[in-house]
């Protein structure tokens, strides 16, 4: 097949497909699908969507990732921490579970297409790389502790609170403890009991989420753990009662008021700056921070109600031939109560939503995902690019590291580049069909392998499974309880939690320990804006690495008792020279670190005053610069002036060209410039002659076979 053919059409190369590979992807994409379902509608609780976009990504993202991506076994579909990054990026923005909401997010999924897809077809696949291992270990590590605590409230069953600090209002949330809700407390343990218990049985393992789902789910049905009203607040016949609904309602509304007001004045800004209108831009940068005072303030207010809210046990009564709603406690002597005791889920509109038990999923509409374009504007990809940029950085390192990790047990060849431009496919066709942004699953690719798939076909049926479950199946999920959902992403992402991983950075560098760490703290401060802690651990490690390459090892050498050369620094007995002073260099020559190695080489001649050679030991230059260069030929002038030969050995063929290119070989001379230290010790040695019989490295040198 046409080599470049397959460059624009990867999947081809799985054809012709024998009857056994068909039957292998065939039961690993049914196998997947099984897992899957349960797990994309568990994720969607984290990304802030309606639980059914999680079904919407785990379809058209998963079969296009498989067609252009390069492995065979990598499933792409929603995953917990891009999940998490998504209600990150958006809910600044929009209203979880709104129509701006979703808009924003198909914004952000489509932009986290195009710049994979770009980064791809541009070949910069290793880009990847600025972000380094303790970044990506100290990131993982607080994400997951972030998602797990983001399911609190529902496996407790106590609403969780609304400000900028995740941690602030994770704390608020356990200070209301004595409010907990015990059959969604009960329903979370029976999954958990379930989960755990399944995945021990040999035959059931692979299956044990969709089995546990399934039972939790009858079990719900037949118990009647959801059970739902609506009142107006008005039929609120408690006075305290009423006014605290209606005060929590305006805060709400306040909040939501104040964060479409600063999207409007942040566009208004960047508009102004455009144009350069100094004074309209201040302005109007002034009226964005007054509106981010408030919103600050108004969320304290909405935390304080949310707290009392929480408190209000209801119950419907007739008095007088009226139904109307009383908090316990409160009911007229001669009331009579209807019905169970209600809890407030949410106020909108001058309604409640009451909940008598446990969250379920509740109606998931039928049918497949519509085709839908999204509102790609001006200011919506000013305030989603950076966040899409980060995302798409994240999502790619999780891709390609499963996708390695099972391309060595598997041998196939996996080209990043290609997975990229898979990656960016994937993304761009889900943002038309209402996804949010996909990755590479760790779950979902180990069970593609172990249930033997052989090419992504495996994937392709498994978006199919997806999209029959939408067409047939959806009316089976309303009773599926959230709180099953909640211990489901809770056990998966235990299995991210490495502290063993910290001790091993630890020890291996202590720099590297150090941006570990912070990355970790960074992330956990920051939630829910995670990209922070990326951020801040990207601009670690890169200056982290500057300050090492600007001031790399510099060994004065001396000879050890087996004779040879090692660094005086290390072996305070070593004997060192009085003629020759032998200098290693362990780093490059560039602008940032030159000084650092004049700076070395003067001294080590000063140090020395009966120095007559100065041997640099050259091995691990790699690259000089033309500032490099211009500090080589003041140096050298230097110690010529002090009556000082200096002598150059190991020099790679890439930094001889440049002195030979700008005459610092000439500088130099031939004569000074050996292919290792022993001949340039050997030379040296010949050309003192008698004035260095008494030196304490020449009777070894002579010994030296080269």
């Amino acid at each position: 097949m046409p080599v470049k053919l397959l460059r624009f059409f990867p999947f081809l190369a799985w054809f012709p497909m024998s009857i056994l590979s068909v039957r292998s992807d065939l039961v690993a994409g049914m196998t997947g699908a099984l897992v899957l379902v349960p797990k994309a509608m568990a994720y969607a609780q984290l990304s802030g969507l309606p639980l059914y976009f999680g079904l919407y990504t785990a379809f058209v993202p998963a079969i296009v990732g498989a067609l252009w991506g390069s492995s065979r076994q990598l499933a792409t579909g929603p995953v917990a921490i891009i999940s998490l990054m998504t209600a990150a990026a958006v809910t600044p923005l929009a209203v979880s579970n709104t129509p701006e909401y979703i808009c924003y997010a198909l914004v952000l999924t489509l932009l986290v297409g195009v710049i994979q897809l770009l980064l791809g077809v541009l070949k910069l696949g290793t880009i990847v790389n600025f972000v380094s291992h303790p970044v990506i270990l100290g990131f993982m590590n607080a994400a997951a502790i972030v998602i797990g605590l983001s399911q609190l409230d529902l496996l407790l069953g106590i609403p969780k609170g609304r400000s900028d600090f995740f941690l602030g209002d994770i704390w608020e949330m356990l200070l209301q403890i004595s409010h907990i809700h015990l059959p969604t407390v009960g329903m979370a343990v029976l999954g958990l009991a379930l989960l755990v218990g399944l995945k021990r049985v040999p035959l059931l393992a692979k299956t044990s989420v969709l089995i546990a789902v399934a039972l939790a789910t009858l079990v719900s049905a037949l118990t009647g753990y959801d059970q739902r009203d609506s009142a107006e607040v008005n039929v609120l016949a408690t006075p305290y009662a009423h006014d605290l609904i209606e005060q929590f309602e305006e805060s709400q509304l306040r909040i939501n008021d104040l964060a479409e007001d600063i999207a409007a004045l942040s566009m208004r800004q960047r508009a102004a700056d455009k144009e350069s209108q100094v004074w309209m831009a201040a302005g109007l940068r002034h009226q964005i921070e007054l509106a981010r005072l408030e919103t600050r303030s108004q969320e304290r207010r909405y935390n304080e109600l949310l707290r009392e809210v929480r408190k209000l046990r209801l119950v419907f009564a007739e008095t007088q031939g009226e139904t109307k709603l009383y908090a316990l406690g409160t009911l007229p002597a001669h009331a009579t109560p209807q019905g169970p005791v209600w809890r407030v889920r949410s106020v909108e509109a001058g309604s409640m939503q009451l909940a008598g038990g446990g969250d379920v999923v509740g109606t998931v509409p039928a049918g497949l995902p519509t085709l839908r374009v999204p509102n790609l504007t001006f200011d919506a990809v000013a305030q989603l690019l950076m966040a899409a940029l980060v995302i798409a950085l994240v999502a790619f390192m999780e891709s390609i590291s499963m996708a390695k990790a099972m391309a060595s047990k598997s041998r196939q060849h996996i080209d990043p580049n290609q997975e990229l431009i898979g990656q960016g496919l994937a993304n761009i066709s889900g943002s038309f069909f209402q996804a949010y942004p996909a990755c590479g699953s760790f779950t979902g690719s180990a069970i593609n392998l172990q249930a033997g798939a052989r090419t992504g076909m495996a994937m392709v049926f498994n978006g199919i499974f997806v999209a029959l479950t939408l067409l047939f199946l959806t009316s089976w999920l309303y009773h599926l309880p959230k709180a099953v959902l909640a211990v489901i992403i809770v056990l998966a992402v235990v299995g991210l939690l490495t502290p063993h991983a910290f001790v091993h950075v630890w020890k291996a560098n202590r720099g590297d320990g150090v941006v570990a760490l912070t990355t970790f703290v960074v992330t956990l401060l920051a939630a829910p804006h995670l990209d922070r802690g990326i951020m801040v651990g990207v601009a670690l490690s890169i200056g982290l690495y500057l300050y090492r390459t600007m001031a790399p090892r510099v060994a004065i050498l001396g000879r050890y008792r087996d004779g040879t050369l090692r660094d005086v620094g290390q072996y305070s007995s070593l004997t060192t020279s009085a003629l020759v002073t032998v200098m290693r260099f362990d780093g490059s020559l560039y602008f940032a670190n030159i000084a650092h190695f004049e700076d070395a080489v003067l001294t080590a001649v000063a140090d020395n005053k009966e120095t007559r050679y100065l041997l640099v030991i050259s091995d691990a230059i790699n690259f000089l610069d033309s500032s490099g260069e211009e500090m080589l030929q003041s140096v050298i002038g230097r110690l010529h002036e002090a009556g000082i030969e200096p002598v150059f050995s190991g020099l790679k063929r890439q930094v001889l060209d440049v002195m030979r290119a700008t005459g610092l070989y000439e500088r130099i001379g031939e004569k000074n410039i050996f292919a290792t230290e022993c001949l340039a010790l050997h030379d040296i040695y010949q050309r003192l002659g008698q004035s260095a019989v008494d030196d304490i490295l020449f009777a070894q040198v002579k010994k030296m076979i080269c």
